[in-house]
């Protein structure tokens, strides 16, 4: 989720400092590592893996750096080897949040994720605390200018796409998780805004924010989000976008 939409979309972080492009570029490379060693080095044949060399290409990553994901990934250059973990919680104001994390050091991932929670009104949940309010789709994001909605449809349906969505200035494109590969490489040929498998927030239990209760949600969103080990941070409030931008969500 970002900004005003229940929708996550990529992090573009143009102008940002070295520091954050750095973490973004950290977070982009495990993920291209983990990809690459689950399903090979040929993204053709490896959805994850064209999945994450797309988010790379959108934070302007380094080819060289890609390619050295990769190589890690597949055991041609020494690497450090991750495990898949997903952790979730519950925030201010009674929000859950779910974090898809890679970790080298559960031992040290857990403890400062339940002190981030901690210091920020929050609190680490058991395994299906948070998961049952969200939904677990295949989400492709294509620019409205590539292509309208009938020929969108058309494409959708032979694919095994569920539903199109009018987001602003991109159709959002959803699906189950078993046909995500399939509904991806048919709309590969738009150069998809992004195109990635999230924890959707169900209708009935997205939680609109203001004020205070708004600003608290969004300073633990966003120390959950600067945490090295988490790769993706969901959660079912819908907050200001001047609250999401001021704290670089």
């Amino acid at each position: 989720m970002s900004g005003h939409s229940k929708w996550s979309t990529i992090k573009r972080k143009k102008g940002a400092t070295d520091a954050a492009r750095g973490k973004v570029f950290t977070k982009i490379a495990r993920e291209i590592m983990v990809a690459a060693k689950e399903g090979g080095g040929d993204p053709d044949g490896n959805p994850r893996l064209r999945t994450a060399l797309n988010a790379a290409r959108s934070a302007n990553m380094p080819k060289d750096n890609q390619e050295r994901a990769i190589k890690k990934g597949l055991g041609e250059l020494e690497g450090v080897s991750f495990e898949e973990v997903l952790y979730e919680g519950r925030g201010p104001e009674g929000t859950a949040f779910v974090l898809e994390v890679l970790t080298d050091n559960r031992k040290r991932t857990v403890p400062e994720l339940r002190h981030i929670f901690g210091k920020n009104g929050g609190e680490m949940g058991s395994t299906g605390s948070a998961t049952w309010m969200f939904d677990h789709k295949g989400v492709v994001m294509v620019a409205k200018e590539k292509i309208d909605e009938n020929a969108l449809m058309e494409l959708c349906l032979e694919a095994g796409a569920e539903d199109v969505q009018d987001e602003d200035e991109v159709w959002v494109v959803t699906c189950e998780t078993s046909s995500f590969s399939d509904v991806e490489s048919a709309l590969a040929q738009l150069e998809p805004e992004s195109a990635e498998i999230q924890w959707v927030t169900r209708p009935e239990n997205t939680f609109p924010l203001e004020g205070g209760g708004a600003e608290a949600v969004a300073r633990l969103w966003a120390k959950l989000d600067d945490q090295d080990d988490v790769q993706k941070v969901y959660c079912n409030a819908e907050l200001p976008d001047e609250i999401m931008e001021a704290h670089g969500l």
